[in-house]
């Protein structure tokens, strides 16, 4: 990819000459900074944001994102500065790369510092979605190059790519992408799998696309016959990763997958997908429990397609999927498509922001404001990481409610699960579960479009036995947290007034430990002993012993002490 590739999308997509010349300007200040340097390929260094700012393009996405691809790695690997990138861009493209800049820090090891950059990386994407379509993009292009870096470093990067940048990619709705990270992970992680998948799968990825070409015109001229428009018949063949993924449910035998190479069908409008499903139908005969409409049920991601499997000639099976061009365009690109310049001809950096407020609030993706509230949960990072694949990265499930409204879950998931994503209190007060109408343990696993109805009880407190079943982090958090003090109530009222131990992470300033003192004195706390811990730490530690005669008189000195200025955080242990 050359600048000349870049003039020649934006003048097809007709963009105006403004777009052009910021773009052309983008890409020459980028030229110049990143001069001399080469790529680990041995490349010139311009080559990976020029591929950056090209999949961007691709994605329609405005000329503020695209110049910013240009100029991601100018303030990372040269002299350049944020500051100067502000002077010569402005605001909006400063902020953009200053983003991606902080971005790139994240190195995921199940460390603290991993844990840090990952928070990060989700407050951006509430802060600007463009952020994180720019990071995963350049992390597109550095997986396609991973060939040229060290074994050790191959592994670690396509271990965080599984794990971190597809299945984010795919809560986005950027399905290609995701695919596209999982399969250039897949050898650096799973080689020898790989290896067997390839060698496995090649003539079987022939066959079924020849004869898919069998079935094509048989479609089209049935579909002109029924006078039902059509856009585009072409065949879809399945990542080899999730390939990989849907042959261990099944026992590693292909002749159970039907999907392996799909035709998808573009249409006009929604009632013409289901006119095309008619057609598909009276062709060849449908499989029993294969259709599935994820129009009128959207997965969580906010996919959205007609599927049918049906028995073609010789009794093979294949699947259709029958969509419209929109519908298309958010599959590929997800929450891209909301971002697009064709629909987001905005004036000024403001405007964009509105965009920005509104996509978030769009009901598929609502998760990421769980996300952000959900992450102040964790203080053990390792815990942190953990919860995060499971509650927001594992495969998804959706469940609903006997109105109607839809939830997203993890695969596994259990009516107590269900029960806290609604609400916690609901999740607290849990005794049973109706799930499609019939009473069921709160074990139970929930399956993909079950209907869930918690019956609940005043008083009821949850159960240890729980913890052996539940598998959102947030579920367990809200237990064990619920479990821990009912355990310390208990606790309290044995022990009467014996000595807890509270500790503040403070910003040091002056008489801040008077006004602490002073708040333990209205509270008629009878202070033991004071220290301070400073020792390997960015922000000191001020240890307090006292007795409290309850849990209640605990937890209102703790909310008093968190609003002293220059208090961070308060937390206790019995002693």
């Amino acid at each position: 990819m050359n600048v000349n590739a870049i003039r020649e999308i934006l003048i097809k997509q007709n963009r105006p000459q403004e777009d052009c010349a910021l773009v052309e300007r983008a890409h020459k200040f980028a030229e110049r900074a990143h001069k001399g340097q080469k790529r680990k390929s041995g490349e010139p260094y311009i080559t990976h944001p020029l591929a950056t700012a090209s999949r961007i393009l691709e994605m329609h996405l405005d000329a503020a994102t695209v110049a910013a691809a240009l100029l991601h790695d100018v303030c990372e690997d040269t002299e350049i500065s944020i500051e100067d990138i502000r002077k010569e861009f402005g605001e909006e493209i400063a902020v953009l790369v200053e983003g991606v800049t902080k971005l790139d820090k994240i190195r995921y090891k199940g460390t603290e510092r991993s844990a840090e950059s990952l928070r990060k990386m989700f407050l951006a994407i509430a802060e600007d979605i463009r952020i994180v379509l720019l990071k995963l993009v350049d992390r597109l292009h550095n997986m396609e190059t991973l060939e040229h870096l060290p074994p050790e470093k191959q592994k670690r990067i396509a271990l965080e790519t599984l794990d971190i940048y597809a299945p984010l990619s795919y809560r986005l709705g950027m399905t290609e992408l995701s695919g596209d990270l999982e399969d250039l992970a897949f050898p650096y992680v799973y080689p020898q799998e790989y290896d067997w998948l390839i060698r496995t799968t090649k003539e079987q990825y022939k066959n079924l696309d020849e004869y898919l070409k069998t079935l094509k015109p048989r479609l089209a001229e049935e579909l002109q016959r029924e006078e039902i428009p059509f856009q585009d018949i072409h065949a879809r063949a399945k990542h080899y990763y999730s390939l990989y993924k849907k042959l261990l449910k099944y026992d590693m035998d292909l002749a159970k997958i039907a999907d392996i190479v799909a035709l998808r069908v573009i249409l006009p409008s929604i009632e013409d997908c289901y006119g095309a499903l008619g057609v598909v139908h009276k062709l060849w005969r449908p499989m029993p429990g294969k259709i599935k409409d994820y129009i009128a049920l959207p997965k969580p991601n906010g996919y959205r397609s007609l599927h049918t499997t049906v028995f073609g000639p010789d009794e093979r099976p294949v699947e259709f999927q029958m969509r419209t061009r929109e519908m298309h365009e958010e599959a590929e690109n997800g929450i891209a498509a909301h971002w697009s310049y064709s629909e987001l001809k905005r004036a000024n950096t403001k405007e964009y922001a509105k965009a920005n407020t509104a996509l978030m609030n769009k009901k598929q993706y609502a998760w990421i404001g769980q996300l952000r509230e959900w992450q102040k949960e964790f203080e053990n990072p390792d815990e942190f990481l953990e919860s995060l694949k499971i509650d927001f990265f594992k495969n998804r499930i959706f469940v609903l409610t006997p109105k109607g409204d839809v939830f997203d879950l993890p695969e596994g998931s259990t009516p107590v699960d269900f029960a806290y994503n609604v609400h916690t209190t609901i999740g607290n007060t849990a005794t049973g579960a109706r799930v499609n109408g019939k009473m069921t343990s709160l074990d139970y696993q929930l399956k993909n479009g079950d209907v869930v109805e918690i019956v609940t009880q005043k008083n009821k407190k949850p159960s240890s036995d729980w913890l052996k079943f539940v598998k959102t982090g947030h579920a367990r958090k809200s237990v064990s947290s619920l479990l821990k003090k009912f355990s310390e109530e208990k606790a309290f009222e044995k022990r009467g007034g014996e000595l807890t131990e509270l500790r503040l992470t403070v910003q040091d300033r002056i008489g801040l430990l008077r006004d602490v003192t002073n708040v333990l004195a209205k509270q008629k706390i009878n202070v033991k002993s004071v220290t301070t811990d400073t020792k390997h730490r960015s922000w000191p530690v001020i240890i307090i012993q006292a007795p409290f005669k309850s849990r209640k008189d605990l937890e209102q000195t703790m909310v008093k002490l968190k609003t002293i200025k220059g208090v961070e955080e308060v937390s206790y242990k019995l002693l």
